[in-house]
């Protein structure tokens, strides 16, 4: 990979925990940017403590880490007046802020939008909240699960007769920090052509809201239809049969959107034949894909896919991740790459999945201890301690 990145000479600093914002000052360090993470000096950010699995490295949980390589972490007790002092200078030198506090909490700081702005008018301000700063939802804990369960998000995986069930990700807090990066872009665009920062906001209900905006659109236009999740191997609850995972003589099978009458033919399947009507893929969903079901656990994964895929039918293996790493599919793409952190212990993470010129975007800098960097910044622009 060139020297060169897309944000090279830019400076963020990150002072948001857990995933959304340190996601998206992730994403800004892959692509060039100088990304210097504000943490308190006594535990630091949250999400070193916070753990996915018992697995450590150099102190600090692999979820840390995967969301935090390739940052310096600079120590400041916001509520102490030299610590914050310093800050301030941080803030006048920056070009992008992220914070995810709970409303209110920047401005007790004196750190808002408002002052940030004042100390750099040309600082592109960046925040994320879990409901928006108005509204009684206002100081509800902005967390990916209770966003998920409010936004509607719940009922369109999973089978009818499973009750709500939460996609096995925290999905809204991708999204956001995903969306929060492209308002930040579009901002640092923006200020090219004009000299002028800056506010970005994004909630986790609004992201979770707008990553459902296909279907929450049906449902405004539709006189008000809820979701009819399928009670047999449902994928989606707007996609009519036979779209859903199913059980093989030995493992499992997508099937995406295909009409059932060419699947009667392929499959040799004649209980399919009555259902020529297209309106009848969705108004007897349940009754295709049972048949369906019951046909395609007689015989092997590959006998289908070598069947279906010679057809141009739109199906694949359902793969664990071992079957998956294993894949040249897989190897091909580079997406494995190594971090050495500096008690000589290497993670294997994943890389920006981002390509520049056709170039990999990959980074072997390792997230950093807490407070690693704050000497070097201090003396670098001779910052007062």
């Amino acid at each position: 990979m060139s020297n060169s990145r897309p944000l090279d000479g830019l400076l963020v600093l990150d002072f948001s925990q857990f995933l959304a914002g340190p996601s998206s000052a992730l994403r800004l360090a892959d692509l060039g940017a100088r990304v210097i993470k504000i943490e308190r000096p006594v535990g630091g950010d949250l999400c070193r403590s916070l753990y996915i699995s018992d697995l450590e490295v150099n102190g600090d949980s692999t979820l840390f880490h995967s969301i935090n390589r390739n940052k310096e972490s600079f120590a400041a007790d916001l509520k102490n007046l030299r610590h914050l002092a310093r800050v301030r200078q941080l803030i006048a030198r920056a070009d992008v802020l992220i914070q995810n506090f709970r409303p209110g909490v920047m401005e007790r700081l004196g750190l808002a939008y408002s002052a940030a702005s004042a100390i750099n008018p040309r600082i592109i301000y960046a925040e994320v909240t879990g409901y928006g700063d108005q509204g009684p939802w206002r100081d509800k804990p902005g967390q990916d699960l209770l966003a998920q369960a409010v936004s509607g998000l719940v009922w369109l995986s999973g089978d009818a007769n499973q009750g709500p069930v939460p996609m096995g990700l925290s999905v809204v807090d991708m999204f956001a920090g995903a969306h929060l990066t492209q308002g930040i872009l579009a901002c640092l665009v923006r200020r090219g052509v004009t000299g002028k920062g800056g506010l970005v906001q994004v909630s986790l209900l609004e992201s979770a809201l707008d990553l459902q905006f296909e279907v929450l659109t049906t449902h405004l236009n539709d006189g008000g239809e809820l979701p009819q999740r399928g009670t047999v191997n449902n994928a989606n609850a707007y996609l009519a049969a036979p779209y859903g995972l199913y059980a093989t003589a030995d493992g499992y099978l997508a099937v995406a959107m295909t009409p059932i009458p060419r699947l009667a033919e392929l499959l040799k399947l004649p209980a399919l034949a009555p259902y020529e009507d297209p309106k009848s893929w969705f108004s007897e969903r349940d009754e295709i894909k049972k048949i369906l079901a019951a046909h395609l656990l007689t015989r092997s994964t590959s006998h289908w896919l070598t069947l279906l895929e010679e057809a141009d039918v739109w199906c694949a293996k359902v793969l664990s991740w071992p079957e998956l790493l294993a894949h040249d599919a897989f190897r091909v793409l580079r997406m494995v790459q190594s971090v050495q952190c500096s008690s000589g212990e290497t993670l294997r993470t994943t890389r920006c999945p981002i390509r520049i010129d056709g170039e990999v975007l990959d980074s072997p800098v390792p997230a950093p201890r807490t407070g690693e960097h704050t000497a070097g910044i201090l003396a670098e622009w001779k910052i007062e301690s």
